[in-house]
This record gives structure tokens, sequence and C-alpha cells, in this order.
């Protein structure tokens, strides 16, 4: 039996091994030099194609119902039939109520179909809750979850019940993907971010992401710098890939461009693939189309 404070041990035996006293301004003197120097390399109509088939389309509203989510689905279904020569979507995210409904009615292969799980987007409530929902949401057909870490847990430096239930809920996912969402927003720090991403790492993530997207600030450029770093540190001392998701508050195909560049100048190419770097967004998906074909549209 593994008790609280074995657990601890190990969090900072693995925490130990990285260098967590980060400075935020030296961090954003890295993004801004990688900013100034380099996005205008990736502004080519090949890397916004790329970035087409990064996307992970997202409806997370409201108002969203079966009707308004299989009108959506409908969308990535006809995107293939009229652009045949773009790469489609890498996937439709949605709420747990709705992965039957995608599952249904997408007819394009290779599109993941993800849920925001275990009381997204707060991650307040019983991790037994939060399970249950995470297995249901796969039962009805997602491919991949979506989860928020503790953040209130986080910053209490609780890091073992954070740990523990990043664990149970892989466990929930089994074989399918798990991305854990750190909300950078509420990290505030370089260091913070840092230690969230290791500890989602270590705990069993897939993919690790920003934001959720319902919080203000959302992504930034400087959150995706210190968490390309993570996964970069991590992949050198484990030999893990872990993918990369920046969410929220991309507004332009700039935002694109920018999140591109820092992860192609931190991981490097063999994070270049819609597998590993992932967006999650759906109005940069119509204005990355606008740019490549020439012309403004909203498909999606």
């Amino acid at each position: 039996m593994v008790t609280k404070t074995t657990e601890k041990g190990r969090i900072e035996e693995a925490l130990g091994k990285y260098n967590l006293d980060l400075s935020d301004e030296e961090v954003k003197a890295a993004v801004k030099k990688i900013i100034t120097e380099k996005v205008h390399e990736n502004d080519t109509p090949e890397v916004k194609q790329f970035l087409i088939g990064s996307v992970e389309l997202t409806t997370l509203k409201t108002t969203d119902s079966d009707e308004s989510v299989m009108a959506f689905t409908e969308r990535v279904n006809q995107f293939d039939e009229q652009y045949p020569a773009l790469p489609h979507v890498a996937t439709i995210c949605v709420y747990p109520r709705f992965a039957r409904t995608v599952a249904e009615t997408l007819e394009v292969d290779g599109v993941e179909i993800a849920c925001v799980s275990g009381s997204f987007p707060s991650s307040q409530a019983l991790i037994e809750v939060k399970t249950v929902e995470t297995s249901l949401a796969i039962k009805d057909g997602a491919t991949e979850i979506d989860m928020v870490l503790s953040v209130g847990a986080f910053l209490s430096g609780d890091y073992e019940t954070v740990c523990d239930e990043i664990q149970q809920m892989k466990e929930a996912c089994g074989e399918h993907k798990m991305k854990v969402i750190l909300e950078t927003g509420c990290l505030k720090t370089a260091s913070n971010i840092k230690t969230a991403s290791l500890l989602a790492m270590y705990s069993g993530a897939d993919y690790i992401k920003t934001s959720t997207g319902k919080l203000e600030p959302a992504a930034t450029p400087e959150a995706a710098y210190v968490m390309c770093q993570a996964i970069k540190e991590y992949y050198d001392e484990t030999g893990i890939q872990i993918g990369f998701k920046p969410a929220g508050g991309l507004n332009s195909v700039m935002d694109a461009l920018i999140y591109y560049t820092i992860v192609k100048e931190v991981l490097g190419e063999k994070w270049l693939t819609n597998q590993w770097f992932r967006m999650g967004t759906s109005r940069l998906a119509n204005l990355l189309l606008s740019e490549v074909i020439g012309e403004e549209t909203k498909f999606f």
C-alpha cells in the first residue's frame, strides 16, 4: 500500500530532477526573441495548411444540443468533400453527453472525438464522479479525454491529490489518450506552470494543454514556452513523448503561427505533426481556411 507520505516522497524525487526556479522576465525575453526572429519564417501557405490539420474544432456552449452538435459534425464531413486536397481537422471536441451524437454523425476517418470530462471547467467534483463521467464518455464513443488539473489542490501545495486524480482519470481512460488542462492563467508564474506540467506528465498525461478557454487569461506564448520546455526535459529524462495543446484565446492566424514556432524552436520537428501538436479553437479554423484559399469564408 502506498501511503501519502511515500507518494509525497516520490513526487519530490521526480520534481527534484528539474530546475523549477524560473524567471518570468527571462521567459518573456526568450519568447519575444522567438517571435521577433523566427515567426516570419513560418508564415507560409504550407504551414497554414498544416495548422488546419492540427485544429481541435470545439463547441463547448451552454446552448449546445444534439441538433447543433450534429450540424457541427456534418460540417467536418462536408469539409472533407469540399476541400479534398486540404487536411481535415484533427479532432472534434464536445461535452461528454454529445459523444454518441458525434460518433454516430462523423464520417471522416482519422478525426478524433475528444470530450472534456471530470467536471469541466472547474474540476470541482468528487473523483468518483469524474471517473464515471470519463468512462461513460468513452463508452459513448470518445477517443480522447480532456481533463482539468485540480488547480485549487495544486495552489494549496497538495501535489499528492493532484497526481492521484490524474492517475485515476488515466486508468478510466485506459488505452485512450488523455490531455491534462493546467489552466495556466490561474497558475500565474513560470515556476508553477513548469511544476504542474511535470506533475501531469509523471501522472499519466498524454498531452498537456494550456487552458479551458473559460477563464482569462487563457493560452499565452509564455505559458506555451514553459510547457514545451517541460515536455522537452521530460522527454530527455524518460524517453516518453508528450503532446502539446494551446487552447483559449487563439484569435488570429498570427497566434497560431506563434504557437507553431514555439513548438518548432523548443521541441523540434518531431512534434510538428497533428498527433503531437493540437490547437483548441473553432474561429481559427475559418481564419486559416480563408488565408489558404485566398478568400474570406466562415465554413465552420
